[in-house]
This record gives C-alpha cells, sequence and structure tokens, in this order.
C-alpha cells in the first residue's frame, strides 16, 4: 500500500532574534522602513508539506511516495528522501531555479516574520499523475496553484482517493474552484481557519461539504480536532505534548498519520486520534522533520 503526496520540498531556515519586533519597528516611520535584526541562533531544516508529510507517513510504517520538484540546489534534500526509504521516482530536479524556501525570523515573543521563494514549486506542475496499483490513497497539500488544480484532476481521472489539503494555498482559489476540489476529493482536511475560509469562499456550512465527501476533518490545535462524517460532527480531545517547543510542520505530521490510517481502511474517529498523538509528538521537537516515533502503532 502506498500514499501519494502531491505538496512541496522546501528548505525552512529559521533565525531567533532575541529581543522584540515591536522594540525595533516604529509605527510612524513604516512609510521609510529600514530594520536589521542580528540573530544569534539560526537553524536549516528540510520542510515543505509533501517532505514533511512523507516523513510522518514513514515513521509510521507507511508507504509515502511525494510527488514534486527541487531545483538545482536540492540534491541533499533527495539524498535524505532516500536516506530515510521514501520512493523519489515521482521527485524532478529542475536546474533552472532553486528549491523552494522558508526565511522565518521569530522574536521572543513568538511572533514571527517570513519570506517564502516559490522556486521549483511554482513549476511542480510538470509532473503528471499516473494510475498506479501500489497507490491506495493520495493527498493534494499546498504546492504550485497550477499543480494542485491539475494534480487533483489527475488523481481523480486516475481513480486514486485523495485527500484535499489547500492549507496556506486556500486564498489562491476562488469559490467556484474550491466547490471543484471539494467534489474531486474524497476526503477534506483543513484547520480552523482554514475551514472558515473554505466555507466562506465555497459558500457551504462544514455540515454542507462532509455531506459531499467521506470525511472533513478540522483540525483545532491545543483543542483537538472537529471530525465530520455526513453532516454530523465530533469533537476529539487533542493529545497532550511532552513539552511545547515548536508548532512548525504539526499540522503536517498529522496528515501522515491520516493517510496512514486510510490507507488501511481505518475509521475516521481512529485516523484523527493517531493524527492527534503525531501532531503532539512533533511539537515537542523544533523543526517538522526531526523527531522520532516513541509510541506503538496499534
Amino acid at each position: 500500500m502506498a500514499a501519494l503526496i502531491c505538496g512541496s520540498l522546501a528548505f525552512d531556515t529559521i533565525m531567533g532574534f532575541e529581543g522584540r519586533f515591536a522594540d525595533q519597528i516604529l509605527p510612524q516611520q513604516l512609510h521609510i522602513l529600514n530594520v536589521s535584526f542580528l540573530v544569534p541562533g539560526l537553524r536549516r531544516d528540510f520542510g515543505g508539506c509533501a517532505g514533511n508529510i512523507a516523513y510522518a507517513l514513514k515513521l509510521l510504517g507507511g508507504d509515502p511516495r511525494p510527488m514534486a520538484t527541487l531545483g538545482s540546489d536540492g540534491e541533499a534534500y533527495l539524498e535524505r528522501l532516500r536516506t530515510l526509504g521514501i520512493r523519489t521516482d515521482a521527485v524532478q530536479v529542475l536546474s533552472e531555479v532553486y528549491t523552494a524556501q522558508a526565511m522565518i525570523m521569530t522574536d521572543r515573543d513568538n511572533n514571527q516574520i517570513t519570506a517564502f521563494h516559490p522556486g521549483a514549486m511554482a513549476l511542480a506542475h510538470r509532473n503528471r499523475v499516473l494510475a498506479d496499483e501500489a497507490v491506495r490513497v493520495g493527498i493534494i497539500a499546498p504546492d504550485g496553484r497550477e499543480a494542485m488544480l491539475e494534480h487533483a484532476e489527475q488523481m481523480a481521472a486516475a481513480g486514486i482517493p485523495f485527500v484535499f489539503d489547500p492549507g496556506q494555498g486556500l486564498p489562491m482559489f476562488d469559490g467556484e474552484t474550491l466547490r471543484r476540489f471539494v467534489g474531486l476529493a474524497s476526503w477534506v482536511a483543513v484547520n480552523d481557519y482554514e475551514g472558515q475560509m473554505l466555507c466562506e469562499r465555497t459558500g457551504w456550512s462544514k455540515a454542507q461539504i462532509s455531506r459531499q465527501v467521506r470525511g472533513l476533518f478540522v483540525t483545532l490545535g491545543a483543542q483537538g480536532c472537529e471530525v465530520w462524517e455526513q453532516g454530523q460532527s465530533q469533537t476529539l480531545a487533542a493529545a497532550k505534548p511532552r513539552e511545547v517547543r515548536d508548532p512548525t510542520g504539526c499540522g503536517d505530521a498529522w496528515r501522515g498519520a491520516l493517510l496512514y490510517g486510510l490507507e488501511r481502511g481505518w475509521s475516521l474517529e481512529r485516523c484523527a486520534q493517531l493524527g492527534n498523538r503525531m501532531g503532539a509528538l512533533k511539537v515537542a521537537h523544533d523543526g517538522p522533520q526531526n523527531y522520532t516515533l516513541d509510541f506503538s502503532v496499534a
């Protein structure tokens, strides 16, 4: 059993500013903003939604198949995937661009300033989804706009049931396009904010969305998650993390667990409970791919 994961591969550069942005930025001078921040702490992580989801699914014992694009600087990421035992058949390396990169600076109050360069991600539509008997489930995670549109259509045409996971890419789509995504998908996974936006843009309530798919999952952070099925919902309590260090990639860890359960035909409730456990595990570690499994999957 394999899961096809369409989404981004990216490098995350995390910088820690020991002061407060508010003390450095003068509101009355925003029209001539020119600031510099000393960042003693710097960390570079492997990231991107496809990479993070694949990492979580592999930890659980699944067979992730990321479909993504890397740039001319992506050989290290490609080698990491291979070292983890993750197949890279569907990962293209494009020599004319850089790999997608996020530069994230966080101050002492956990405020963040982020710059994102899409790089190779913007050309992810060059990959095509093909029918594969080994692939039992798929996911459309945040990626280039064209890639998300085309890969959703291609998964449906190939008969691959998939999760629509728009994430931070949701604002790129209008209501008509989002309704099309929901119509093609078998499941939808969003966080609370994304869920509200999805409802506003489609004109559908959560109950209405859930009646058009096999299930709707709405993650609520520390409050757990909602599981919607045929217009009915239940809220599952969050798993308690050992400590809270870094939420980056928490949602992707949750989705890796979701794919693991869906591959095996689990109930939506059981899938979500495993997702909550994986989210709690990840949040106790820095970076999106630096944790190891410390519980048994039963």
